[in-house]
């Protein structure tokens, strides 16, 4: 069962019906009225930490097929709850103070809903927290003084979309006791920078202004403070990750380093009809991009502009008004590097209109995304109620167009441009050329069902997968659930197509979306066709059997 939706749902209506925890130091001892029925949900709360139970623990259940049917109670002292309700389909959800908010054998926005009615032993769950974790520490600069206002960001492993990639989780700032915390957290591998200048720091022009005496400064304060991770690393590549268990407190202090400032040049023309060409500095740090703080770039000469900062690997865009942009990838390594337009590759202008499906009577709520081949966000653009789209200069390559939107799901099927068709959603970006395409979009609004089991058993919480025709063209079209407890599934907004549906156990960590790693599960899968403006429920044939991870 997905539960991200379910999720929102579910707090609205505790809030409502007022059964949220208390935000005071203690919980109050009140149980909510419950609805008789001739089926029981039961179980204990326990810490993920030891197993131990978790006395006054706030457990609610919602009927996924009537969200305003919820309940609510604190469990005893030995951590048990129970509830009597009618045959159906239940969401389990447990809160505590200091503990990670779950619903029952969550994974990811999965869970597994309980199944009353169905001949199911329903009365010995077990509804697992996690305490929650912290991470905590100071950055301290050379001399073990405390650095005020740096960045430090926390990184994240996430497999959320079926491969493993490092992402941006938070920032925070240090105080004036150079001190971070970051809580709560839940389990995973995380990874921790810190981005900032030495307050120090002087930066003299290295060109002399016309009339100027040359500036006078000690060049050991001509410094900067290279991003830094975890253990000292400088770079992405060489960062430590930082495993954090549920009731991890992890104290980890950065000291940093600086390093002699390097100075690039960048020629501009000098004499331009509409302005200068800024260059911006961005640095890719995992899957994500840092942006060069603007205030370390200024003009010395016409059309000649210096940058401060440290050796490293950067994307550099030139723009303007009335000018072309350009990016161009550069390895700065020496101080006083010169570099010129004419070696970086022209942007181009890519505009859109977007064409709803023939069906749709009101204009949903549509945002448009350029990905690259890494998977990264390139542009991300809101479509306007007329369904035009601007997504100002895009670098050279080719992307896949994705959409999102809070309204449906929908996919980019045709794209049109210059009278020529293509089917799909790969747009090839050439350098310095204006583009501007039709992309008639297809929706989803079919739902999968069907049943996970091994040796002829239901199986709960398998990861279910629906894998499309040719998946590595077509990653925006996989869908995923969790089997509840009878073994039963469903994958919602689906697009017409032809897909497999396989099931795996414990897969949650997999690089599913990785041709190469699906593969091997769905050649044991069903396939299945969701034909053309599909409203209604496709049933999987027969029950689709679990594989070992």
């Amino acid at each position: 069962m997905k539960v991200s939706t379910l999720r929102s749902k579910f707090s609205f209506v505790l809030v409502v019906l007022g059964l949220t925890t208390a935000h005071s130091g203690g919980v109050a001892q009140q149980n909510w009225p419950q609805a008789n029925g001739p089926y029981r949900i039961a179980g204990t709360v326990v810490s993920t930490a030891g197993a131990v139970p978790l006395a006054q623990t706030r457990v609610s259940i919602m009927n996924v097929k009537n969200r305003k049917d919820v309940q609510s109670v604190l469990t005893a002292e030995d951590g048990r709850f129970e509830f009597h309700v009618g045959a159906g389909k239940y969401a389990l959800h447990g809160a505590k103070r200091g503990f990670i908010a779950a619903d029952y054998n969550e994974h990811e926005q999965f869970s597994t809903a309980i199944v009353t009615g169905a001949g199911l032993n329903t009365d010995e769950l077990i509804l697992k927290l996690a305490p929650s974790a912290a991470l905590v520490g100071k950055v301290l600069d050379e001399s073990g003084d405390p650095v005020r206002q740096a960045q430090v960001t926390l990184w994240r492993d996430d497999h959320s979309a079926g491969l493993s990639r490092i992402v941006r989780f938070r920032i925070e700032t240090t105080d004036d006791r150079g001190a971070y915390e970051f809580t709560p957290l839940d389990s995973g591998s995380y990874f921790l920078s810190v981005t900032t200048s030495p307050w120090y720091a002087v930066h003299p022009p290295s060109i002399a202004q016309e009339g100027m005496p040359p500036a006078a400064v000690d060049r050991s304060l001509d410094v900067v403070y290279p991003p830094t991770f975890y253990e000292g690393a400088t770079e992405a590549e060489d960062a430590s990750p930082i495993p954090i268990r549920g009731g991890d407190r992890l104290e980890l202090d950065f000291r940093l380093i600086p390093v002699p400032a390097v100075h690039v040049f960048f020629h501009t023309d000098p004499k331009p009809e509409n302005g200068y060409q800024m260059p911006f500095l961005q640095r890719r740090i995992f899957d994500g991009v840092e942006i060069q703080n603007p205030g370390d770039s200024q003009m010395v000469s016409p059309g000649v502009f210096q940058i401060t900062t440290a050796p490293g690997k950067y994307d550099v865009s030139l723009s303007g008004p009335g000018t072309g942009s350009k990016m161009m990838e550069v390895d700065i390594n020496q101080d006083r590097q010169e570099l010129t337009p004419s070696s970086g590759e022209a942007l181009s202008s890519v505009s859109a209109s977007v064409h709803l499906p023939g069906d749709e009577t009101q204009s949903p709520q549509l945002f448009l995304m350029f990905r690259d081949p890494q998977r990264r966000t390139v542009a991300a653009r809101q479509v306007s109620g007329e369904g035009k789209v601007d997504f100002g200069e895009i670098p050279a390559g080719t992307y896949d167009l994705q959409v999102g939107s809070p309204d449906g799901m929908f996919s980019v099927a045709r794209i049109s441009s210059e009278g020529r068709d293509t089917s799909g959603h790969t747009l090839k970006v050439t350098p310095g050329s204006p583009l501007s395409v039709d992309l008639y979009l297809v929706g989803g609004s079919a739902s999968v069902e069907g049943f996970a089991k091994q040796a002829g058993k239901p199986v709960a919480g398998a990861m279910i997968v629906l894998v499309p025709k040719h998946p590595e063209a077509n990653r925006e079209l996989f869908r995923r659930d969790q089997s509840d407890l009878d073994g039963s599934f469903t994958l919602q907004n689906v697009v017409p197509g032809t897909y497999i549906v396989t099931a795996i156990a414990d897969g949650w960590d997999l690089d599913w979306s990785k041709p190469g790693v699906i593969s091997n599960y769905a050649k044991n899968g069903q396939t299945i066709v969701v034909p053309a403006h599909a409203e209604h429920t496709v049933k999987v044939p027969q029950a689709v059997e679990v594989q070992p991870k």
